[in-house]
């Protein structure tokens, strides 16, 4: 008889997501028996890739979060109205939920930040196991000041973010609170060794190869002619089209491709990327330099960075020299930094041997 867990995950970009698979993963490593029921409004095809193991995918909306105009900017206007329509949660949908959860006969709920399983957890009597760097009212608190709403959606969310009976905090941590596991950073294990991932890139043992990413939006880039002219580097930038696309030394990718993430990662030699929670610990446990750029006025952004200074080699790199290309002048100064062989715990492996525990 497999063991049933439910895992209600946040659909706000692949990040919440990525870390889900991650621990769903190292989780079936201590008990190979267990079925995992994955609700979410994030693509099956991600977890598709993303696991070995089987898995049953139900696609509600469990989150809101906030609603992204494009990978740097949020628009605070249309999440405000998004949560008008989700918020509070019915009693209706919490008893079809319910049931759903009973009938799949779940043992217990784990939650990246996707509020609706704390809910359905007290509602049915279940163990909650809450997974998080923040919380959603943690996040809407620097949006107080521009639009007095929010505040009514931070009183809402907080209670039920605290009303977990197991919290675990993934490293790097924005808002530290009491937890009865934190971690290192979470991320999912590359699959393929990193001389076959280059050889199907087709690039020679000594090619220096930059990755280029801003999670999971797509984002189309100005400065791609510019690329084309530093003919001794070759670049890889995935979401940036909507099929594969090979441009002398520019490979472009598009948002489900043939190559796994974290595989492209340790096959770069430099990461120039977005920081978000999943692009850093893919960075940090392939252990590459990291050319990082920081959200403004984000709360995130500020842990983040002091995380990235601390613990990986890199360098900060503006937005608007992102979009304008600027950096290139620092691929030399980014390519010299040294890699860093990482020999402490993934996080997910933590959280799997956890799980097993409160099983």
């Amino acid at each position: 008889m497999p063991t049933s867990i439910a895992y209600f995950i946040s659909s706000h970009g692949f990040g919440h997501a990525a870390r889900a698979a991650a621990v769903m993963q190292a989780t079936a490593e201590y008990l190979p028996e267990v079925q995992f029921e994955v609700f979410t409004t994030v693509p099956s095809w991600f977890f598709k890739d993303s696991l070995s193991i089987p898995f049953n995918y139900h696609h509600h909306l469990t989150d809101l979060g906030l609603v992204q105009k494009a990978p740097f900017q949020a628009d605070l206007g249309d999440t405000l109205h998004c949560l008008e329509e989700f918020y509070p949660i019915s009693p209706r949908r919490l008893d079809e939920m319910s049931e759903t959860i009973r009938q799949l006969e779940c043992r217990i709920i784990i939650c990246d930040i996707a509020p609706m399983g704390l809910l359905i957890a007290k509602h049915i009597g279940i163990p909650s196991v809450l997974v998080e760097n923040f919380t959603w009212d943690w996040i809407y608190q620097q949006y107080s000041t521009a639009n007095k709403n929010i505040n009514k959606y931070i009183k809402y969310l907080k209670p039920i973010f605290e009303s977990a009976d197991y919290h675990v905090q993934t490293k790097p941590i924005c808002s530290p609170k009491s937890a009865d596991l934190e971690t290192e950073p979470v991320s999912r294990k590359p699959k393929t060794p990193r001389d076959q991932i280059r050889q199907r890139l087709g690039l020679l043992p000594d090619r220096n190869m930059i990755l280029i990413t801003t999670g999971g939006i797509p984002q189309a880039y100005r400065f791609l002619p510019r690329l084309e002219e530093l003919s001794e580097f070759t670049f890889v930038l995935p979401g940036a089209g909507p099929a594969v696309d090979k441009r002398k030394n520019v490979i472009i990718l598009p948002h489900r491709s043939d190559f796994y993430h974290p595989d492209l990662g340790i096959a770069s030699d430099a990461v120039i990327a977005k920081v978000g929670y999943s692009t850093l610990a893919e960075v940090y446990h392939a252990g590459v330099p990291f050319g990082y750029v920081a959200r403004a006025n984000y709360n995130e952004s500020g842990p983040m960075v002091r995380f990235i200074k601390q613990h990986m080699p890199g360098f900060a790199v503006e937005e608007s020299a992102f979009f304008s290309g600027e950096w290139m002048d620092r691929i030399t100064e980014l390519l010299m930094l040294p890699r860093v062989n990482r020999q402490g715990p993934n996080g997910a492996k933590q959280i799997g041997e956890f799980i097993l525990s409160v099983l």
